[in-house]
């Protein structure tokens, strides 16, 4: 059964993003049950390695999802003494919100953004580039890790990590199984039908697992907007920060924001390589949105808005 989502937070609790959140993971598994029954009803003779592969890639990305994203995306651990300042604001948050510290890391690229990650609170990790650092003011920095803390305090992060990891591994699973079936009998008249069909079948579910992630993905922002501008009680350093960082996205190298464009999922603010992407296809909502929501956030503790 899903539990509540956020344990022993003072982070503001949202209802919507919990019910996406199931509905989400509930259609995509579904989704990948069907897939799987296919595969290994068209390629009788390939269900075992088809089934293993499901199984073992799905453990293995939900055990070591946090070191992959790290790994890729060439985060390292740092201490309190080499980075106190990163430090020191994730344990006013940590602090302000009764939650568990995660690990800090920093990754060495200019492209200013921050990500979180991790299966649960224990063993969640938040990640900052050094190019946020030096760009961020601390009360904008603050903003950006109360953004980032509401991902691993809603454990939205770990539910988009199954869900993103699930279209990759349709991918995978109808390769093993075609080659599976291929080699094992030629003379099976399902492979036929199978060479035709699985492509297919894989083509559709990994378009509706993207879609459900992006619908997933761009409520789930606002909802770090949100809470996090709530717990710090200042939504103007986080929009300020929010404007900050697009702004100064459009001055980074299309090369650099090409390495890290697969990461958009998770980022703090999206890196885009040329032209912005549509409504449909974005992994963020719109900038405008973001700021109309914490313009309002603003007005309702009696604040001045800032943009």
């Amino acid at each position: 059964m899903w539990r509540h989502p956020m344990p022993h937070t003072r982070y503001a609790p949202d209802r919507g993003l919990t019910t996406r959140m199931v509905v989400t993971m509930f259609l995509i598994g579904l989704l990948y049950v069907v897939f799987v029954g296919v595969l290994i009803a068209l390629l009788r003779g390939a269900w075992p390695l088809i089934l293993l592969i499901a199984g073992g890639l799905f453990i293995a990305q939900f055990w070591f999802s946090d070191k992959i994203a790290a790994f890729s995306m060439g985060a390292r651990e740092v201490t309190p003494q080499q980075a106190p300042e990163l430090h020191g604001a994730v344990d006013r948050l940590c602090a302000l919100a009764d939650m568990p510290k995660p690990r800090v890391a920093i990754a060495d690229s200019d492209v200013p953004n921050a990500f979180a990650t991790g299966r649960s609170q224990k063993n969640a990790l938040v990640c900052a580039t050094t190019g946020l650092l030096r760009r961020l003011e601390p009360d904008e920095l603050e903003g950006v890790l109360a953004h980032e803390l509401s991902h691993v305090a809603h454990r939205d992060v770990a539910v988009m990590t199954i869900a993103s990891f699930l279209g990759v591994l349709a991918g995978i699973m109808t390769r093993a199984a075609l080659w599976g079936g291929l080699s094992r009998s030629s003379r099976n008249n399902n492979v036929g039908i199978a060479v035709l069909l699985i492509p297919l079948v894989s083509a559709v579910v990994y378009a509706i697992s993207f879609l459900l992630t992006r619908l997933l993905s761009r409520y789930r922002e606002l909802s770090a907007d949100r809470a996090g501008a709530l717990l710090t009680g200042r939504p103007s350093a986080l929009a300020a920060a929010l404007t900050k960082v697009t702004g100064q996205m459009a001055r980074i190298p299309t090369r650099d924001l090409r390495k890290v464009e697969p990461f958009n999922a998770f980022f703090f603010a999206p890196a885009l390589s040329g032209q912005s992407l549509s409504t449909l296809l974005s992994s963020h909502p719109t900038l405008e949105r973001r700021l109309d929501q914490l313009g309002r956030i603003s007005a309702q503790l009696g604040q001045p808005g800032k943009g």
